[in-house]
């Protein structure tokens, strides 16, 4: 073999050893280009997530909360300071938590233990929902707290239980939703009963109206839906009544007269077990959630679109 042949060898060699780097690059670039053409499908995806058009599901601000509030239960926007009342499940405490102090907390204890659900402040007072239905009406006069019970009608003789608690323009009325109930066994209906504020006897009213279940079924997908409402708030500007259920993973929004408008389901993941929501006076949607079973009790805020 002369030595022109064995250059000629050498140089096919090499542009054979070229080739082969060529193509296996470009199968890396052709690779790489549909993993991340893939990945920004996903990120798509979380950003279509099925939101009512005042808010964006997928993209809350999210503040974690200390370990005193892992059971947070209710919460409520107090305006004056742009702070949050909170209370728990179990325990007669009341929380302030600042939101713009670094998430600073005080507290202050109002009752003994009992299963506390919701929050509702109005003209000062803050109304505090047992599950049972009683209502606990709890002011503040400089450093001290006053307490006021409200005893539902036969609370004892009955398993009805609420965890739902809101105000009503409309009615002026304080309104109970209630998760499960003994009127409400064939799931197609849930109860609401109003308690009146304008006095400190009894004033509740039963069956103020019905929330309609079963067009939430459908809209869902199934036959038959155990709804089990966990919070609720009116929209200040839309007026619409937003309900937070936990057990379903679900937002549900109606009408102030309890006619279902749509549903969107919530992602587990974010929402791990959401138990109170309220409302700014521009609209802003804050949300709460309980630690669950790892990690922090947070709430989460979602900026109105108007």
């Amino acid at each position: 073999m002369t030595k022109w042949h064995v250059f000629c060898l050498y140089r096919l060699i090499f542009i054979l050893s070229l080739c082969m780097f060529i193509r296996n690059v470009l199968i890396f670039t052709v690779v790489f280009l549909k993993f991340h053409s893939y990945q920004g499908c996903d990120n798509t995806k979380k950003k279509n997530t099925p939101s009512p058009k005042e808010y964006e599901l997928s993209d809350p601000k999210k503040i974690d909360l200390p370990k005193e509030l892992n059971e947070i239960s209710g919460i409520v926007y107090y305006p004056k300071d742009t702070s949050v009342f909170a209370i728990v499940d179990e325990d007669g405490i009341f929380f302030k938590i600042y939101l713009g102090r670094n998430n600073q907390a005080k507290y202050w204890r109002f009752d003994k233990k009992h299963d506390f659900e919701d929050v509702v402040l109005k003209d000062s007072t803050f109304y505090i929902l047992v599950s049972n239905g009683d209502i606990d009406k709890v002011k503040f006069y400089s450093d001290s707290i006053s307490l006021v019970k409200s005893r539902f009608p036969d609370a004892d003789k009955k398993t009805n239980e609420f965890e739902t608690l809101y105000f009503d323009e409309h009615y002026h009325k304080l309104v109970m939703i209630c998760k499960n109930c003994e009127e409400d066994k064939d799931d197609k209906k849930k109860t609401v009963t109003a308690y009146g504020i304008s006095t400190d006897s009894l004033n509740y009213t039963p069956d103020l109206f019905q929330l309609d279940v079963q067009s939430v079924a459908e809209k869902v997908g199934v036959q038959k839906l155990h709804l089990k409402p966990s919070a609720a708030a009116i929209h200040p500007v839309t007026h619409d009544l937003y309900i937070l259920a936990s057990v379903n993973k679900l937002l549900l929004v109606y009408d102030s007269k309890g006619n279902f408008k749509d549903a969107y389901p919530l992602d587990a993941d974010l929402f791990k077990q959401p138990e109170g929501i309220t409302f700014t006076p521009s609209g802003d949607m804050l949300i709460s959630n309980e630690a669950g079973k790892s990690g922090n009790a947070n709430i989460l805020i979602y900026k109105y679109k108007s």
